[in-house]
């Protein structure tokens, strides 16, 4: 029997899309027909994009799971019309890319590479940069990604903590969770890294009192979610000299108004959400694999607790 599997993630995505889903289904010996629409009620799966119009899914009566080709879900998993199983993108060239943007920039700002970079002629002031071990990185949040870059880091020889909301074990890692453990993490974090979720609990967690925990001069990175750095404070924050230098890929409002006070401050590196991207061919296994999975009864991976909110 045939599948009807929806894409729902826009028509220039589904021209990098369709040659890969297409090749995946018959590599698996699955028939389907991909489509960019058909009635509702004839739909058995979603790959779904959060930026599309679809935002009403009752109608899909016969839908097993709704795929997102994005990470983060925080679009669409408040949605109350969206019963059906929810999967999340784990797809490991995004991890990959992930891990590159977050090792790149640290050892950036450990190397102190930004005062060469910037230098003018006749600047020489030779400072020798420490060791890695001697060097404290801390992140937030300890999902797939965020554990995936504190493993890198640890390998360089990184001092890795991280924090999470619930526990954790990571091996080379230290760990903590809850407020108390977030405050030794803060504590800890010459260069901070941001890979959390975007929920109600971690909405500006990089705030004031927060950014005040740092070690002065401390770096921050963000390649997680826009909503979890409070704009002023940090603002506040690099213009005082209790942050040295902050690296943001992401943001409340994107594209990044041209006004936007983070574009006219050198202590702020502004990269156009790049640091992991979807990738059609790698991304389109996963999507492939789930099916595949729901298709022989087994079951889904990367669901979404949407009380947990990722």
């Amino acid at each position: 029997m045939s599948l009807c599997v929806l894409f729902a993630a826009g028509e220039d995505s589904f021209a990098e899309y369709q040659a890969p889903l297409l090749a995946g289904f018959d590599e698996n010996g699955l028939a389907v027909r991909l489509v960019t629409d058909a009635p509702a009620a004839e739909v058995d799966y979603i790959i779904y994009a959060p930026s599309r119009p679809l935002q009403d899914f009752p109608p899909f009566t016969r839908c097993k799971a709704v795929l997102s080709l994005w990470a983060g879900v925080e679009r669409i998993v408040g949605n109350p019309t969206l019963t059906q199983p929810l999967a999340r993108m784990v797809d490991p060239a995004l991890t990959r890319g992930m891990v590159e943007y977050v090792c790149g920039h640290v050892l950036r700002y450990h190397l102190g590479m930004d005062a060469h970079i910037r230098a003018l002629p006749g600047d020489w002031e030779p400072a020798e940069p420490p060791l890695a071990p001697e060097r404290k990185v801390a992140i937030l949040g300890l999902g797939e990604l965020g554990s995936a870059c504190a493993r890198a880091l640890a390998d360089f020889g990184f001092d890795v903590a991280g924090w999470s909301a619930r526990p954790k074990g990571l091996a080379g890692i230290t760990c903590h969770h809850g407020a108390e453990g977030l405050e030794a993490t803060l504590r800890h974090a010459e260069i901070l890294v941001t890979l959390l979720p975007q929920t109600r609990d971690t909405d500006c967690i990089v705030n004031a009192r927060t950014l005040a925990l740092l070690p002065r001069g401390a770096r921050i990175i963000n390649p997680g979610r826009g909503g979890l750095i409070d704009d002023a404070a940090l603002l506040a924050a690099l213009e005082s000299g209790q942050i040295g230098g902050a690296t943001l890929d992401v943001f409340r409002v994107e594209p990044l108004p041209a006004d936007h006070p983070f574009w006219a401050d050198p202590r702020v590196t502004v990269t156009p959400h790049i640091a992991a991207t979807t990738r059609a061919a790698s991304a389109a296994r996963v999507i492939v694999a789930n099916i595949a999975r729901s298709a022989r009864g087994e079951p889904l991976l990367h669901v979404v607790n949407r009380a947990r909110g990722y």
